[in-house]
């Protein structure tokens, strides 16, 4: 069974969002396993320095790569990163699974996104949308697209 890691910095604070995220944890764990890591991002300012800024994604980015299942095939949400349909997407799960990968890892970073090592280490940088979300919307966001990858690969109906 694929074991799937997401490593959170912040936790969700919405009952809602929260709610929506263990549907899907629910709904995926017959197929997968399904950790999710939550690390407590860096303190900062209200107005923080890019100095600031930096040396917080650094910090953030020891306990990210702690969290990094060993032989994982890693994936960074970043606004850089490609999008995908949810095809494609469903593709991107599968062949990680052809070529070996029982784990895969997704890390959604803070609201100042991801230190460029994160990104670097990553096998595929991905982003969500063109459109800005809430990184913790991101989280419930992407436990859908999970689900809905599985079912595509499956050939479940949820997809249609």
């Amino acid at each position: 069974m694929m074991k799937i890691t997401l490593i959170c910095l912040g936790k969700l604070k919405d009952a809602c969002l929260r709610g929506a995220c263990g549907e899907y944890v629910k709904r995926l764990r017959p197929m997968c396993s399904v950790d999710i890591v939550e690390i407590h991002p860096s303190k900062l300012p209200d107005n923080p320095s890019a100095a600031a800024i930096s040396a917080a994604l650094s910090a953030e980015s020891a306990l990210i790569f702690k969290s990094i299942p060993a032989r994982s095939r890693v994936y960074a949400l970043c606004v850089e990163g490609s999008e995908f349909s949810s095809g494609e997407f469903a593709d991107s799960i599968k062949n990680g699974a052809v070529k070996g990968a029982g784990s895969l890892t997704f890390i959604i970073g803070s609201s100042f996104g991801l230190a460029d090592t994160v990104k670097d280490k990553a096998d595929v940088r991905m982003s969500v949308s063109k459109m800005t979300f809430p990184h913790q919307l991101a989280r419930v966001m992407l436990l859908e697209q999970l689900y809905r990858a599985f079912q595509i690969n499956g050939g479940g109906k949820y997809h249609k």
